[in-house]
């Protein structure tokens, strides 16, 4: 893992690092649990539990100043995680609003614990969300839980990387929680279910160009971008909108945004085609 050991509390770190932390967190999360736990404490945490339920996982790293959350992504061997994303009919939430059916189920089974040992443990600590793709929204949902529910601590920050569209606009306009929603360039699970659904996505947008680069692009921008994102991955023999998924590819960009490393950007006609097809 790219990160130094943490030697304080998260919050002190700047938010560059946070998000990497966050970042390999949610990377960390797909690997067994006895992986984890190891490379889990050459980040700073003492304590890991593994919460596992009828295939929904999720994991929860302590240490005497913080708590964090990171869900499991989908595992494209396990059913029950397709299952999960295939469920994508809205369904009233449990706090304000309507929510993706099959998120919401995951995140059933695992809430009674979590909330469970986020009252008992968060006395003196700061709580974190994140998780990746499947994990993303679960972590959405379970701040939304958390931030509706008087005995629960409020997250200090969510940062979620490859998240799908979690719930209706009812739902998203009533969940006032700091959130980072980390987007990869032509990431395709960022893009479903789709909007005709009435989904919407939550939190701020952390867009990364095709570069890898953090950038703040909208409309037209945007999707002129991720064109060429996918042009320039069918040119490696890529599918850019899968391969921009990877979590790798999110916790490769943070490292490079934490070390103020960015990628030379070149002008899009000139790397596309050679310079004698321009003179």
């Amino acid at each position: 893992m790219f990160s130094i050991k943490l030697k304080g509390k998260i919050k002190e770190s700047p938010f560059n690092k946070r998000a990497l932390l966050f970042g390999e967190l949610s990377q960390i999360a797909y690997y067994t649990e006895t992986e984890v736990k190891k490379l889990a404490r050459k980040l700073g945490f003492t304590t890991v539990e593994f919460y596992s339920i009828e295939g929904a996982d999720s994991f929860r790293f302590m240490n005497k100043n913080d708590l964090v959350i990171a869900c499991r992504g989908t595992q494209p061997k396990e059913y029950n995680d397709i299952k999960a994303d295939a469920r994508s009919w809205p369904i009233v939430s449990d706090t304000v609003g309507r929510v993706h059916s099959g998120f919401k189920e995951e995140v059933d089974k695992l809430w009674p614990n979590i909330k469970e040992d986020l009252i008992r443990e968060s006395k003196d600590r700061d709580v974190w969300f994140t998780g990746h793709s499947l994990g993303a929204a679960m972590a959405t949902i379970v701040s939304s839980r958390c931030k509706g529910d008087t005995g629960c601590p409020d997250p200090v920050e969510v940062h979620t990387f490859g998240s799908p569209k979690v719930g209706w606009k009812s739902y998203i306009n009533n969940h006032n929680f700091v959130h980072y929603r980390w987007v990869n360039n032509s990431d395709i699970v960022t893009r479903v279910p789709f909007w005709w659904m009435g989904y919407r996505h939550h939190g701020t947008c952390m867009y990364f160009n095709h570069y890898g680069n953090l950038r703040n692009l909208h409309g037209w921008q945007r999707v002129k971008d991720k064109w060429r994102g996918i042009f320039k991955g069918l040119k490696n023999f890529k599918f850019d909108p899968i391969s921009d998924h990877n979590p790798i590819q999110y916790v490769k960009h943070l490292k490079n945004l934490t070390d103020d490393k960015e990628v030379e950007q070149q002008e899009f006609i000139s790397h596309f085609y050679p310079m004698s097809y321009m003179r």
